[in-house]
């Protein structure tokens, strides 16, 4: 008898995934209706799916868009080329001069040697399961479940990713189905077993609506 093989993640890698997601989300559920009503299409949101990608997410963690965009700017100027090498063999003056933290730099240190010394990223994960790719980056020093989480639903494009602990996530899920107060990240997981299996999907449109909702607040303030 032939072993078992895992069945290859559903990808997203154009926008018409994007759509056939949504119509397969609104056809089961009320709530994506009705975000998918305010804020339309949600944006493809994918990037490069080696270090470049990861190191992004790092990153732009607990900072504004546009911080992010110019600590980013800064950093890449700095590590040319944008290698495990290069990061390692930075100085710790170089990346606090291009705005990162101490505990962003340590993280990009553990990610470029778990790179250099331990193989990550060698095959990008292109056959691995969602759980096993979870657990390979969060097994890194500084990598937690939230990282790990939008480097699958950003980098590798994984249909069925989830960042349960994503604060914007939970709040726009708090507002559509009208809840006393923010789901937690359990919560919102359970929440979520209803999008299956275009979570990713689901989660670009919450994100999506929570925009919309402030832009409006914004507007009629």
């Amino acid at each position: 008898m032939p072993p078992r093989t895992t069945p290859r993640a559903r990808i997203i890698t154009t926008e018409s995934d994007i759509r056939d997601g949504i119509k397969a989300l609104r056809r089961k559920c009320a709530h994506i209706r009705q975000m998918h009503d305010l804020a339309g299409d949600p944006p493809l949101r994918r990037r490069e799916p080696g270090l470049e990608g990861l190191a992004r997410i790092v990153v732009s963690q607990q900072v504004s868009v546009a911080s992010a965009t110019a600590i980013w700017g800064r950093f890449a100027d700095a590590i040319r080329p944008m290698e495990a090498t290069t990061i390692l063999a930075a100085s710790d003056e170089a990346l606090r001069a291009a705005g990162l933290s101490r505990p962003k730099i340590r993280t990009l240190r553990a990610i470029s040697h778990a790179i250099v010394h331990d193989g990550l990223l060698a095959d990008r994960f292109d056959d691995a399961p969602d759980d096993a790719v979870h657990e390979a980056l969060t097994r890194v020093s500084g990598i937690g479940p939230w990282t790990a989480d939008i480097f699958l639903m950003s980098c590798l494009g994984r249909a069925d990713a989830f960042a349960a602990g994503d604060l914007a996530l939970q709040e726009a899920a708090r507002i559509v189905l009208d809840l006393d107060q923010r789901p937690n990240a359990a919560t919102l997981l359970e929440i979520a077993e209803r999008w299956r299996p275009w979570r990713a999907v689901a989660a670009r449109l919450l994100w999506s609506y929570y925009k919309a909702i402030k832009d409006r607040e914004g507007i009629t303030s």
